[in-house]
């Protein structure tokens, strides 16, 4: 098969443990790109956590493609135009505001260029400021924010301590699975997007305004909300580093993980 779109999600498969991606890896994926292959990265992040990314693999100079918000949001790189977009229901975000409060976790709302906190930010909170790229801003009044008419939410996360989120997760799946999608992105990140969007979802539509077929489309990912991506590409592969369920639904495990330039492998391999 020749494969024509690579698409790879960013943390623990781009990056390495300390959120780089390592000069091998970006060769491999620059290379590809000089050979025709087109190449989109797909995360949870909010874009402007994903466009340094992009940068570093000169994705913008191909003309390529980011998917934001696990697939909530797509970016035209090369234009910086929006071509799709998913937004939460406005009832939501208080929603999981009061609901945070009362299990103890964070909760979080990412609106254009800031991350709006629910609850006093946490550890995990501002870890996930510090890899987005994005300030925090927290007001003690979430309510009069989100009443605000320029105020949309693409996304919410929450956040805590990994076995607390083991607990919870249940308990918000059975709240919201009919009005949202819900992701375990990291231990300590719970993720919430609008309805039926995942990046299977977003990859959908792009395929169909690219003109690619999804069997020549290689997916890499390591991590839950993968799995979809990975079910719905011509090739799925899950990373070494990936858990158990995410290498069960793939067609390749690679070699190499993340922090020893698994990606490389993939491009290597199959372009």
């Amino acid at each position: 098969m020749n494969y024509e779109l690579l698409v790879l999600d960013i943390d623990g498969t781009v990056t390495n443990s300390d959120k780089e991606v390592l000069d091998r890896t970006r060769e491999a994926v620059i290379r590809v790109q000089k050979k025709g292959v087109n190449v989109v990265l797909a995360s949870g992040r909010p874009p402007e956590g994903v466009l340094p990314i992009a940068r570093t693999l000169r994705l913008e100079e191909f003309g390529s493609f980011l998917l934001a918000f696990n697939g909530g949001k797509i970016i035209h790189l090369k234009t910086g135009t929006c071509v799709f977009e998913k937004r939460l229901s406005d009832a939501v975000p208080m929603r999981l505001r009061r609901d945070a409060l009362e299990h103890g976790v964070g909760m979080a709302a990412y609106r254009e260029g800031v991350i709006l906190a629910g609850t006093r930010p946490d550890q995990y909170l501002r870890l996930e400021s510090r890899i987005s790229g994005l300030p925090i801003e927290y007001h003690g009044d979430f309510g009069k924010d989100l009443s605000r008419s320029d105020f949309t939410v693409s996304q919410c996360i929450l956040t805590g301590k990994p076995d607390l989120l083991d607990e919870v997760e249940p308990i918000f799946f059975s709240r919201y699975c009919h009005e949202a999608q819900i992701f375990r992105s990291e231990p300590f990140y719970l993720e919430i997007s609008p309805k039926n969007v995942d990046k299977a979802y977003g990859l959908k539509y792009l395929l169909q305004a690219i003109g690619i077929s999804r069997e020549k489309m290689v997916c890499c990912g390591d991590s839950y909300n993968d799995i979809r991506m990975l079910q719905y590409a011509g090739l799925g592969v899950a990373m070494k580093n990936a858990p158990a369920s995410v290498k069960t639904v793939a067609n390749f495990v690679t070699e190499h993980d993340n922090d020893h330039d698994g990606v490389a492998e993939v491009v290597e391999r199959f372009f």
